[in-house]
């Protein structure tokens, strides 16, 4: 229990319609790859859920004043970021704004690896040229490679997609690295897209999260900052995102693109959506020191096991882990033989890494490490007896 939340209570999702579980229904894998935590949704949206369930009518509908209230006053108390209510743009999901700002954006697509999947899908999808460069892993710390950035333009690109903080390697860019991406965005007239859905999960006690566009004023204008209650509160089946475009003409080109294709947001995920802003932050707060722990757990647990490094991670529930020294060839499928379910860094751009997701309650957390290491130590103890 933590401040009366109870993050360490196993919730059985098996044999339902969870798609972070089905994947190993008939297998005894924990399953810790997509971003879905295991915890139950917080009272208060729940509640709010049960109220707007009782009303029994789920006509279309759109976002209330109230619902705009909650969203611009979490912004500006969070981050001191004064948004205007007609610069949000509602989503069914973030996923759909990364392949909406791709078409909204003539040109060219940029980006750095390894990232989110739909960063690598997006552009493709969108009939755009993807090129990308790698992020710089120095002394074990996630960090831009600015000149490779460069090196990767065409005469054509005009678009770059940002991830803020960062899916799978767990950095929460410093404003001194901000800077730096605006500098860089100036220089070559791009647009950026920011992923700020885990803008809520920053967990190192030092940091804190400002988004890119409060960067610099006149730079918002070449800004798309894509947001969502999803992964904090833990609501994502309930797809409810939204875009922050100040440019008005951006965002006029945004909305256009969607007409006809991306549909409204659904009744239930609005009212999720107001719940989680305007009554969620104690919940969150709990949650943040439970992650912390986990956090902190599971990276002196990896630091133990033969083959593996793990990156320290700032934010977000995910661990991106550099299994390459097991020199396996798949090993994502190495750890799922063993009975733990991990994403495969080949989706991310990187092979060889694995993402693991801590989001669960600490039985569980602890299984799959205990998993993991039995696995590791077996793999060691086979190379080294093969290499007499």
């Amino acid at each position: 229990m933590t401040s009366g939340f109870d993050f360490s209570r196993l919730i059985d999702r098996r044999d339902g319609d969870s798609l972070k579980w089905n994947r190993y229904a008939d297998r005894d894998v924990l399953p810790l790859w997509v971003a879905d935590m295991d915890f139950a949704a917080p009272a208060a949206i729940v509640t709010a859920l049960e109220r707007r369930i009782a009303h029994r009518c789920f006509g279309y509908a759109e976002p209330r004043a109230s619902l705009y209230d909650a969203v611009l006053g979490y912004l500006d108390q969070e981050y001191g970021w004064r948004v205007d209510a007609e610069w949000l743009v509602w989503l069914p999901g973030l996923v759909s704004g990364l392949n909406v700002a791709c078409r909204a954006v003539d040109g060219d697509v940029v980006t750095a690896t390894p990232v989110y999947p739909p960063f690598l899908s997006a552009p493709r999808l969108s009939g755009r040229r993807l090129t990308s460069a790698s992020l710089t892993h120095d002394a074990g710390r996630w960090v831009w490679d600015l000149p490779a950035l460069t090196a990767a333009l065409t005469p054509a690109t005009r678009l770059f997609l940002v991830c803020h903080p960062h899916n799978p390697v767990g950095r929460a860019w410093e404003r001194v690295e901000l800077e730096g991406l605006v500098d860089f965005c100036r220089r070559h007239d791009l647009v950026v897209c920011s992923d700020e859905i885990h803008c809520g999960l920053v967990l190192d006690e030092d940091r804190e999260h400002r988004p890119l566009a409060m960067i610099d004023d006149d730079f918002a204008r070449q800004t798309i900052t894509l947001m969502a209650p999803s992964k904090t509160w833990n609501i994502p089946g309930l797809g409810c995102a939204f875009a922050v475009i100040p440019d008005s003409a951006l965002r006029r080109r945004f909305a256009a693109v969607m007409r006809g294709i991306v549909p409204h947001v659904n009744v239930l995920g609005l009212t999720a959506t107001e719940a989680a802003y305007r009554e969620g932050e104690d919940w969150r707060k709990a949650l943040i020191t439970v992650l912390r722990g986990h956090r902190d757990h599971l990276e002196a647990a990896i630091a133990a096991m033969p083959g593996l490094t793990v990156s320290h991670v700032e934010a977000t529930y995910l661990a991106w882990i550099d299994a390459r020294g097991l020199a396996l060839p798949d090993a994502a499928g190495f750890f799922e033989a063993a009975g733990v379910g991990l994403s495969s860094g080949a989706d991310f751009g990187a092979p060889g890494w694995v993402r693991l997701n801590f989001g669960c309650p600490r039985a569980t957390l602890d299984e799959a490490l205990a998993r993991m290491a039995r696995a590791c130590t077996s793999a060691s103890a086979v190379a080294r007896s093969g290499a007499r």
